[in-house]
């Protein structure tokens, strides 16, 4: 599956850093970054944490690009 993301956009227009946004979601900078740069596609549960955290439904942050 990939995936496309605005995770980079979202984080900055918080301010946030990788490290933030991995404390805050309860995983590494290593996986936001991989995540980010679409080497990692997230699991359904981190996807959905990373929902919460922007205030966001996932749809909106994740967009399937394999169609």
């Amino acid at each position: 599956m990939a995936l496309t993301n605005r995770l980079k956009v979202l984080r900055a227009e918080r301010g946030w850093s990788q490290e933030e946004l991995g404390e805050r979601v309860g995983v590494s900078r290593q996986a936001i970054n991989m995540i980010e740069r679409g080497k990692h596609a997230p699991s359904l549960q981190i996807a959905f944490k990373i929902g919460r955290v922007f205030e966001l439904p996932i749809e909106s942050i994740f967009e399937d690009q394999s169609a």
